[in-house]
């Protein structure tokens, strides 16, 4: 009956003793008041309550009035915890997706226990350890799959109409900081980091001493997607390409201990190797403080669009019951002086956006070479590579799982491919699959039809409609969605993503970065900045 009081005591005991009288009586009365709350349900509420489930339940909604990021990990989420701190869990290895009542294998990781074990992308996950699996929800499912080191499962899989057993060990996952790294064109060494576990450092320097060695003379740094990590990271990555003792980060917090500067303390690995470095709207955290750092000492060209802008630090502190708080306890700042944070908070996983904020409000800074930099806004690129929406009918294709099944039958059907980095469907091939997806169940909107729908409501209304009922029809009929039409007029960049996803059966993660580099515009920019060294150098005010 006490452990929402016991929390929630330790909640305010870890923040701080230190606090105003006024405060402390009203975190006092709060306290006293919950605890009252749930004694009157415990005793007197016409159902028998579940305490575990209302305890996370108050204290989520609780967390949820400060910032997205304070966030309380009770102990049935520990191996989420873990994942995020450093890549590790317990479990299989794949990827998974949920198409209608079921869960399917979407992604093996090569060479982990899943992908050795047999299992393949499209098989339909029927039981786990006789347990059936139907209509789970897809977390619940990847739950039952992770577990301890050593221990076994078996998987019953549905697989080209055919029921099988795999018998699968788990292992200790690492998902790898650098999923890739290679050449792309002759000099130009290129490496994709995904997140900043407690690896990341190493794992880049690795990669970074690999290329090197096969003639590497330029860099790109790929941090799309990425979402941070741990901070001390991101300044040890910075460290390989800039002086030591260099101001990489400055933390400031309410309370004075959490007021810190965060310099390089290593030799660097190479202070004139050309850099540019990739970001997007999923570059967050640890991946900000890195490109904005670069970009602030004007060590780097940063290419690609706007950053997430997340200029909070937080700190993760132990509770009892093998709970954890994950608190925001600071801002950080750029070598420039500016906090990337974007003025207002918003719930990404409700699908809230940052909203603009207003010119007047932005402030100015310089980099080393006395360029202008902005703050409250995420990072901008130096170099804004402008891509075009996809199309409503590959959203649909990809939505209703049509490429990726398509993907398995061809796999089903061909032993093997070209290299990754080649591939791409035929002609001939690509007429097969819309074939093959004029035969499957989907639709789709487009825009230019929602909007003619709504001009027809506005034309009634003022009483045009009438005089306009013949152009708008024939309009309407060239706008609405004609499946046949559209799988030819957005043949190339539906082509794109399904040759991706072919090649990923055959060659992995790896194999699809090396796919991906065909048609990647913020690649190809970051080559032809790299390859003109008089505009590399004037970006950079040199």
């Amino acid at each position: 009956m006490k452990k929402l009081f016991v929390l929630l005591v330790v909640l305010i005991s870890v923040v701080s003793p230190a606090r105003s009288q006024s405060n402390g009586f009203e975190v006092l009365k709060s306290m006293e008041l919950m605890d009252l709350i749930f004694q009157q349900l415990e005793m007197n509420y016409v159902d028998e309550i579940k305490p575990g489930e209302m305890n996370k339940t108050a204290i989520d909604a609780m967390l949820k009035q400060l910032d997205p990021y304070t966030v309380y990990y009770h102990e049935s989420n520990m191996e989420d915890y873990r994942l995020m701190t450093t890549g590790q869990y317990g479990g299989i290895g794949s990827l998974i997706r949920k198409i209608g009542d079921y869960t399917y294998i979407a992604e093996p990781y090569e060479g982990n226990p899943a992908q050795k074990a047999g299992a393949k992308a499209g098989d339909k996950i029927l039981e786990i350890d006789g347990k059936d699996m139907k209509g789970k929800p897809s977390d619940e499912v990847s739950s039952s799959l992770k577990g301890p080191k050593g221990s076994t499962i078996q998987l019953k899989v549905e697989r080209d109409g055919k029921i099988e057993t795999i018998s699968i060990t788990r292992d200790e996952i690492k998902l790898p900081d650098v999923p890739y790294s290679g050449m792309l064109e002759s000099n130009i060494g290129y490496i994709k980091l995904n997140s900043f576990t407690q690896t990341a450092g190493s794992d880049v320097r690795s990669a970074y001493d690999q290329l090197k060695s096969k003639g590497m003379s330029a860099l790109v740094l790929d941090l799309r997607g990425n979402g941070g990590g741990l901070l001390i990271e991101a300044v040890k990555i910075v460290n390989m390409f800039v002086k030591k003792g260099q101001a990489v980060v400055t933390t400031k917090g309410r309370i004075e201990e959490e007021n810190r500067v965060y310099a390089t303390t290593g030799e660097p690995v190479d202070l004139n190797i050309p850099l540019v470095v990739l970001i997007d709207g999923g570059s967050a955290s640890a991946s900000e403080i890195v490109s904005g750092s670069l970009q602030d000492l004007d060590r780097a060209v940063i290419v690609g669009t706007n950053s997430y802008g997340k200029g909070l630090v937080q700190r993760t502190f132990d509770l009892k019951y093998g709970s954890k708080i994950k608190l925001t306890i600071s801002k950080y700042y750029t070598p420039s002086g500016r906090c990337v944070q974007r003025l207002e908070y918003y719930d990404k996983e409700a699908g809230e956006k940052p909203k603009v904020i207003a010119d007047s409000l932005v402030k100015k800074f310089k980099t080393a070479n006395g360029r202008d930099v902005i703050d409250g806004r995420g990072i901008e690129p130096d170099i804004n590579v402008e891509k075009e929406d996809y199309s409503r009918l590959l959203a649909q294709l990809m939505i209703s799982n049509v490429i990726f099944n398509y993907a398995t039958e061809y796999h089903k059907t061909h032993p093997s491919i070209g290299e990754a980095r080649t591939f791409k469907l035929t002609d001939e091939e690509y007429d097969a699959f819309k074939a093959y997806a004029l035969k499957q169940d989907f639709k789709y909107n487009t825009a230019s039809e929602e909007q003619l729908e709504k001009m027809k409501k506005t034309a009634e209304e003022e009483g045009y409609y009438e005089d306009i009922k013949a152009e708008y029809e024939q309009l309407l009929a060239k706008v609405t969605p004609s499946k046949e039409r559209d799988l030819e007029k957005f043949k190339a960049e539906i082509n794109d993503l399904l040759s991706n996803e072919i090649v990923s059966r055959y060659y992995y993660q790896k194999g699809r970065a090396e796919q991906a580099f065909q048609v990647d515009l913020d690649v190809q920019k970051a080559i032809e900045v790299l390859k003109n060294s008089k505009q590399y150098n004037t970006i950079l005010g040199k």
